[in-house]
């Protein structure tokens, strides 16, 4: 033992001045075998003793039962011999595991020392001669082995129609993309028989280096675009329907946004779109695919959809026209087959065959200085007829300061909601004398009724007929209907004129007292003559077609302190 304590002290003190690499190796090699085997109890394991610290508990339980099994036998002056079944087999297993722990010990500890004692490991590589140059060859083979092998692999290139698509890494990825295209399109296109002629699909194994290798989202691109029938991208959705796509992340939300800038202002609180409006990344039918100018375009101009307009009480057909910027000629073409003269409550007209893609809602904060009404009381006076009325006492609008948030709708105002409202000047009450006296059935009442039914075949203002000594420039409408149609007064008055009066044919002309005369002309006869008082509605002559005409008519003129103005703004 000396002896190899002084081996290991000169075998550690002596070195080599310029050891190889390979000699470095072996050396320490051999001074781990040694150290092995100068001490062999750094690695014994002991089986029994760790069986004996893991069962501990239940060899105490075993003991306590043994005790109890000694003293029946004891008890029944047998010794180790039992008629139990259970007794018998717990006494053979006891005297069975420490023999069999003891035998598994010695195994081990043999095999141990033949394997310490056992040279041909070391013998091995001290007999081993090597050429550093072989070494360093292997070496050199096995590392550009290595970068080969990570710079370059197998790959599987497309081909559709001839063109590349790419090449990426397996025959399963260029099928799992065809699949998935199949798929996404016939959920766009709604055809669920379609398919990818796979015989224009062409697949070849090459040798391609790694960073050339294509991913399955890149290939499944370029199979779309070369296929034509829908496309992937950034779509556009207004109320669930698609409108537009584009490849460009970002740019459909850029276009949103300055639809908004020309309705937002300073006072704005909240600017957004009427319509449910999405952006998804998905597939589309290849025609929505535009440039971001077309897009641009689209979206600030119309689309052809009805907008409606719903008849409220008090509407008249000129009124509805005018506040729709068009012509009640025009309004009609829009409705065929209204008569103008008999439009119901709840009747729904169209306005418009061009809608916006997309409506801007606006929401302003706005404060103001608003007059606030004064209200009215009233004295009766029997000198005045009903319904006539004489300021007695003025009265005077009072001032608020308001606060409200007014919604635009394309920038129309359709909403007001007074958020604070602070009176600055009290409203004062107007006194107004109210006649009590019975008025006469010829009175006029101050508004008009229709003279017949009818369709309007010309209007108020400049026309051009073509019919010679018709005038240019026309001074009512021309109401046209059946020879003999009931004429009636439009409104309360007294006849100033009945006869025939040039261009006009038989006319009648009511003076109402108030500034106002209405014309009733082309009549073919007449029921009432000069000085005569009529009440409204009373029938005052037929329709006819005397004088300039064209056809059976009534020409109805309004006339307003001395000037004709149009009967569509009065009636």
């Amino acid at each position: 033992m000396e002896k190899r304590k002084r081996v290991s002290e000169k075998r550690l003190q002596v070195k080599d001045p310029k050891p190889s690499f390979w000699t470095f190796w072996k050396n320490n090699l051999k001074d781990w075998i040694w150290y092995l085997e100068e001490h062999p109890d750094w690695y014994v394991i002991d089986p029994q003793a760790a069986v004996r610290r893991w069962t501990a508990p239940l060899r105490k339980n075993l003991s306590h039962t043994h005790r109890k099994l000694t003293q029946a036998k004891s008890a029944s002056h047998q010794f180790t011999e039992s008629n139990h079944k259970l007794t018998q087999f717990l006494l053979f297993a006891g005297s069975c595991i420490p023999r069999a722990l003891g035998l598994l010990q010695e195994r081990f500890l043999n095999s141990r020392k033949k394997r310490i004692r056992s040279k041909s490991l070391q013998h091995a590589f001290e007999n081993m001669h090597l050429h550093p140059l072989v070494f360093l060859g292997g070496a050199a083979m096995i590392a550009v082995a290595a970068v080969v092998m990570s710079l370059y692999t197998i790959g599987t290139t497309a081909r559709y129609d001839g063109v590349k698509l790419g090449t990426v890494s397996s025959r399963s990825t260029v099928n799992a993309v065809v699949t998935h295209l199949e798929e996404a399109t016939r959920q766009t296109l709604g055809d669920s028989d379609y398919t990818i002629d796979r015989d224009r699909l062409d697949t070849q194994w090459t040798v391609v280096a790694r960073s050339q290798l294509a991913d399955q989202d890149l290939l499944e691109a370029e199979l779309t675009e070369q296929i034509g029938l829908v496309d992937y991208g950034y779509v556009l959705y207004v109320n669930e329907e698609p409108v537009a796509a584009t490849k460009f992340s970002g740019a459909l939300e850029e276009l949103l946004e300055q639809l908004k800038v020309g309705y937002i202002t300073d006072n704005t609180v909240t600017c957004s779109f009427q319509e449910k409006v999405e952006i998804r990344q998905d597939y589309v039918d290849a025609k929505y695919m535009m440039n971001l100018g077309y897009i641009a375009e689209l979206l600030h101009d119309t689309k052809q959809a009805e907008k409606t307009y719903t008849v409220k009480s008090g509407d008249v057909w000129s009124r509805i026209a005018e506040a729709h910027q068009m012509s009640s000629s025009q309004l009609l073409d829009l409705n065929p087959g209204y008569n103008i003269s008999l439009i119901h409550v709840g009747d729904v007209l169209t306005v418009s065959n061009a809608v916006s893609y997309l409506t801007v809602v606006n929401v302003e904060r706005q404060s103001y200085v608003e007059d606030v009404p004064y209200a009215t009381t009233y004295q009766d006076d029997s000198s005045m007829y009903e319904g006539d009325y004489r300021v007695l006492s003025p009265g005077k609008v009072g001032k608020a300061d308001v606060t409200a948030n007014v919604t635009y709708i394309n920038g129309e105002e359709i909403d007001r909601e007074v958020v604070a409202s602070v009176t600055l000047e009290e409203p004062v009450t107007e006194l107004q004398a109210r006649g009590t006296k019975k008025r006469p059935s010829w009175h006029p009442t101050g508004s008009f009724r229709w003279p017949c039914s009818g369709r309007i075949t010309s209007y108020f203002g400049y026309r051009n007929t073509g019919i010679p000594g018709a005038s240019t420039y026309h001074k009512g409408i021309d109401i046209a209907n059946s020879y003999g149609t009931s004429i009636l007064a439009a409104d309360g008055g007294t006849v100033s004129y009945s006869g025939w009066m040039g261009g006009y044919g038989y006319l009648v002309i009511i003076n109402h007292g108030n500034g106002y005369q209405t014309y009733y002309g082309h009549n073919s006869s007449l029921l009432v003559s000069v000085g005569e008082h009529v009440y409204k509605g009373q029938r005052i002559a037929r329709m006819g077609s005397t004088g300039v005409s064209s056809g059976n008519h009534c020409h109805f003129g309004i006339m307003k302190n001395g000037t004709f103005v149009n009967p569509l703004n009065y009636i």
